[in-house]
């Protein structure tokens, strides 16, 4: 059975794929949640790599009506390719896959999982949403609480940032909201040594 026929028109995660597979490997989570999906490029990687061996959970959350960086008006078909994208990689998994997708926004999507399933409900969560500070600090925290203690917590677009370099808004990056989180969380994480437009951290206290 050959790769799936995926629909993308991006790929901003392929040239992680390598540090990704080590982690996957190495720690093997099975619970994934992911905040911000787009056309489901990570997504289909997570079940290509997870659900070859083992069954696996999968929560991808999204508003798929885009941010400042996108164009409104092309986030339907997006969408839409984000669930032709997924139906076909858990069509093809050797193992099952319970794979539940969250439109809405992140703070009230993770304020929901909170109440329904309690906290360190998940060993792996990818945060990929908005890129504005308030609102990766706010999915920062609250994914940290959905985490088990030795579980992966992962930021994209660390170095990102809406202005050209000189002239950028603290509010328009990821990088002060994550910065912040570290630094007050610091005694409950570590920090892995990998490229730096993603952050790769391992929750390891309460």
């Amino acid at each position: 059975m050959g790769r799936p026929a995926y629909e993308f028109t991006t790929d901003w995660f392929t040239r992680f794929a390598g540090i990704w597979r080590q982690l996957l490997n190495q720690y093997r989570p099975s619970r994934h949640l992911e905040i911000g999906s787009y056309e489901g490029r990570c997504s289909c990687f997570l079940v290509e790599e997870c659900a070859r061996d083992r069954p696996m959970e999968l929560h991808c959350v999204d508003t798929w009506l885009g941010g400042m960086e996108h164009e409104a008006a092309t986030m339907a078909e997006v969408e839409r390719r984000f669930d032709t994208n997924l139906a076909a990689a858990i069509a093809q998994a050797a193992q099952p896959v319970r794979f539940v997708k969250h439109k809405g926004a992140s703070r009230t999507v993770l304020a929901q999982l909170l109440a329904e399933r309690g906290a360190r409900s998940f060993d792996l969560i990818y945060v990929d949403g908005s890129h504005q500070a308030p609102d990766v600090l706010t999915d920062a925290v609250m994914a940290f609480e959905l985490l088990e203690v030795g579980g992966l917590l992962i930021f994209d677009d660390y170095l990102w940032s809406h202005e050209a370099a000189g002239r950028q808004d603290h509010y328009n990056m990821p990088k002060p909201a994550i910065d912040a989180f570290v630094n007050v969380f610091q005694r409950k994480l570590e920090v892995f040594g990998a490229p730096l437009y993603q952050l790769f951290i391992r929750k390891v206290a309460h």
